[in-house]
């Protein structure tokens, strides 16, 4: 499957880079989603409308989740599901930054097995297939292998390293961010970065394709209560995300526990 399937979503992006491109700083269309959803682009949804034409064309038996697409419950009767997210950090997008990423993937009965997360502008291509290892531009992609927490490097926004938060205290981490979820999945699987955590509910399409990635290079993955991440939900977003080397994850979850 993942050998099948990688080169579509590979393709796929890189299509959906070329649209990116374009608008990029190039005032594009914005509107409000209203919410706290945050904004989108015409660029988001051109790009999700080819994504969308583009991979059910080739794989029309598969079901479809998007953020920028309505969703269908005909997608839970699916074997495979496409699992998209056209532009990830579109803030960043729109403020003319490089750190937006495109974040596609292929899920099997809840396991993602096919996976890409391309950052065209800064030309960082991360790729999974599930048994199959993950890289980055085509170089093989391991986890820090850190032990310690103290010091940690740990990608996370500020409000998610509240002391109320964390019943087993804050984690001594050197804290960083990304704007997008998947970038901060793919810097954790290159081993960049010894972690990242965010502790409110994450989207199916923002963190699937960074979670196969970082499966892949040995990181080790879960929701914030330490249960793994199954996809293709009737609601399809998870309570959290812990990604890092894996004696740092089991720390992080420590702290996360009053016991």
């Amino acid at each position: 499957m993942p050998a099948h399937d990688l080169p579509l979503l590979l393709d796929a992006a890189h299509r959906a880079a070329d649209i990116a491109r374009r608008h990029f700083q190039a005032k594009p269309e914005v509107w409000d989603k209203g919410g706290g959803q945050g904004p989108v682009t015409e660029a988001d949804l051109e790009v999700d409308r080819m994504l969308k034409a583009t991979l059910l064309s080739a794989r029309p038996g598969y079901g479809w989740l998007s953020e920028e697409t309505d969703d269908s419950v005909a997608r839970l009767d699916c074997a495979r599901v496409f699992i998209i997210d056209p532009i990830d950090g579109t803030r960043s997008f729109v403020d003319g930054s490089k750190t937006f990423a495109h974040s596609l993937a292929i899920a099997e009965q809840g396991r993602v097995v096919a996976a890409v997360v391309y950052l065209p502008l800064r030309d960082m291509l991360y790729s999974a297939g599930l048994g199959q290892g993950a890289t980055l531009n085509g170089k093989p992609l391991r986890h820090s292998g850190r032990e310690g927490l103290d010091q940690a490097r740990v990608l996370a926004a500020r409000p998610q390293l509240a002391p109320d938060l964390w019943p087993g205290g804050v984690p001594p981490v050197d804290r960083h961010f990304r704007p997008s979820l998947a970038y901060r999945l793919g810097l954790v699987a290159e081993g960049r970065f010894d972690a990242m955590v965010t502790l409110r509910d994450a989207w199916e399409w923002d963190i699937a394709a960074g979670a196969l990635i970082c499966q892949e290079a040995g990181v080790a993955v879960s929701d914030r209560t330490g249960a793994p991440l199954i996809f293709n939900n009737p609601t399809p977003k998870h309570p959290g995300v812990l990604a890092g080397a894996p004696l740092i994850h089991a720390g992080l979850l420590r702290h996360l526990s009053a016991g």
